[in-house]
């Protein structure tokens, strides 16, 4: 299976047993460098996909707790390419890791690396998928090209307010999964479902042949059961770095949103 297949197919896996995937995030490095492997092991887990974050100085798509960890990561020295060969060390020493790996990054990093070079390291990192919120479908066809030679998919993100041709052409352009904003605004603030997102939802579905998988303030099982039959999966993003920050145990606390 081609790594960029791989991530759909652990989502459909996980929501064939009737619950909505879960794609857990934490911002790598945080709350402790030196605990990011364990961290992100024990996040593994728990999730049936990992989207990494990759600290950035201007995170304008996320919420005060993932810009608090950004921050925080930063000071600690974490970077693209100390991730990325974390994550080929992590790879050598636990070959039987399963749970697809994305990196969730803002473009100016990826672009600072090379874009060839960032191919090549994902690949011996393991790394199945990117997520680039600031990087607009019509302006990615380079990085996609060298994404594209290597497997590794590029995932669409769609909000509520996105018009429903651009929205068709997302969709049928998706890799992986599509990335369904349940609101506009930032991440971690806890969003309600009212029935016109879940209207939303249902038709970024009927147009995706990739699962959904809906992400922004979604923190508690109320939510995810709320949301199941309308997505594949839920992206639980600043609710586990609070988590991580009370050093408590993410497997656990994940497996909460399943009951």
């Amino acid at each position: 299976m081609k790594p960029s297949e791989s991530i759909g197919a652990a989502i459909r896996r996980a929501s064939a047993e009737g619950e909505p995937a879960l794609v857990a995030f934490l911002t790598a490095g945080y709350p402790s460098r030196e605990r990011f492997r364990e961290h992100l092991l024990a996040v593994a887990s728990g999730a049936d996909v990992v989207e990494i974050g990759v600290p950035f100085t201007d995170p304008m798509a996320d919420g005060v707790t993932v810009q608090r960890s950004s921050q925080a990561a930063l000071a600690q020295g974490v970077t693209l390419r100390w991730i990325l060969e974390e994550l080929q060390s992590l790879r050598a020493a636990h070959a039987g890791l399963s749970t697809p790996l994305l990196l969730m990054s803002y473009l100016n990093p990826l672009l600072a690396f090379g874009y060839e070079r960032l191919a090549e390291s994902a690949t011996r990192a393991g790394v199945t998928g990117f997520i680039v919120p600031d990087l607009p479908f019509d302006e990615s066809a380079e990085l996609r090209g060298f994404l594209d030679a290597r497997d590794i998919a590029l995932v669409q993100m769609v909000t509520p307010v996105t018009p429903p041709a651009r929205m068709k052409m997302l969709c049928a352009h998706a890799q992986g999964f599509v990335y369904a904003v349940t609101m506009t605004g930032t991440t971690g603030k806890n969003v309600s479902v009212p029935a016109e997102v879940t209207r939303y939802l249902d038709t970024v579905r009927s147009l995706s042949p990739v699962p959904v998988c809906a992400g922004f303030g979604i923190r508690s099982r109320d939510q995810v059961k709320l949301l199941k039959g309308h997505v594949d999966g839920v992206v639980i993003g600043s609710a586990l770095v609070e988590v991580l920050e009370r050093a408590e145990d993410p497997a656990k606390w994940l497996q909460t949103l399943r009951m």
